[in-house]
């Protein structure tokens, strides 16, 4: 069973969203263990003071080592650990990350707020920084939801259907093809007649091209980390399709370059 500890000043915010779903059926089914525990009851006074105003002047107020660390050392440890902080400065969070992280015993998910943490505590006891995105929200605890909700989904057990997390979008750099249900005719617009077939096998390739159709459309960067099989590229060169995949490719290739 995998432990998950959250560090926050506001334990109240994880109430809900843990107790639905996927997430409340894992920890019921004893998958996943989550664990909160609040920053200020660490903290030394007794205001319960977490933040204070930056060294060398500056907006905001910043998180005080004292309470961060003193929580963190009161966690008890399982196999292995990984200590995370949610910070917007963080390696961006993926499929592949996500991954990585099922495989530990523990998560302990620290929720940063305000400015950001004393970089005393982050660089002596966080593990790792991980931000979800280049944007700024109020505080970790989001991040930290959507980190645990893409983990737990990784954990055998968890989802009813044991492939489903192997078929999400991103599992193997291609966004997901589209999907359809009942009825099959909905305000003028037919369900694509390959999916009433039958044939599994004309299905399988209906959705592989659909899925590197809408990944050329939306996210053609991460066609550079797709493997194709022979069968594969031949099926897209006959569709006309492997032109513009290798051709993403080169770009993504001469932009990482140039970044670099």
């Amino acid at each position: 069973m995998m432990r998950v500890d959250l560090l926050s000043i506001f334990p109240d915010f994880f109430t809900s969203p843990l107790g639905e779903g996927i997430i409340r059926r894992a920890r019921q089914a004893q998958i996943i263990d989550i664990a909160i525990h609040n920053i200020r009851d660490h903290a030394g006074d007794r205001h319960q003071m977490t933040d204070d105003r930056p060294y060398g002047g500056g907006e905001g107020m910043v998180m005080k080592p004292e309470p961060l660390a003193a929580c963190l050392k009161a966690v008890p440890r399982r196999g292995r650990s990984r200590v995370i902080l949610l910070s917007p400065r963080g390696v961006p969070f993926s499929q592949q990350q996500a991954r990585l992280y099922a495989d530990y015993d523990q998560l302990i998910l620290v929720c940063g707020r305000y400015e950001g943490v004393d970089e005393r505590f982050s660089s002596h006891h966080v593990d790792e920084e991980c931000s979800i995105g280049d944007y700024v929200l109020s505080g970790g605890e989001l991040a930290a939801l959507v980190v645990i909700d893409a983990v737990c989904r990784l954990l055998p057990g968890a989802l009813g259907c044991a492939d489903s997390a192997e078929r999400d979008s991103f599992s193997r750099s291609l966004l997901k093809h589209g999907q359809y249900t009942r009825p099959p005719v909905f305000e003028g617009l037919e369900v694509p007649a390959v999916l009433l077939s039958g044939d599994h096998l004309a299905i399988a390739r209906h959705r592989f091209l659909e899925s590197v159709r809408l990944t050329l459309a939306r996210r053609p960067d991460l066609l550079s980390g797709l493997e194709l099989s022979k069968a594969e590229r031949a099926l897209l060169a006959q569709e006309g399709l492997l032109a513009q995949v290798e051709q993403a490719r080169q770009e993504q290739k001469q932009a990482l370059e140039i970044s670099a």
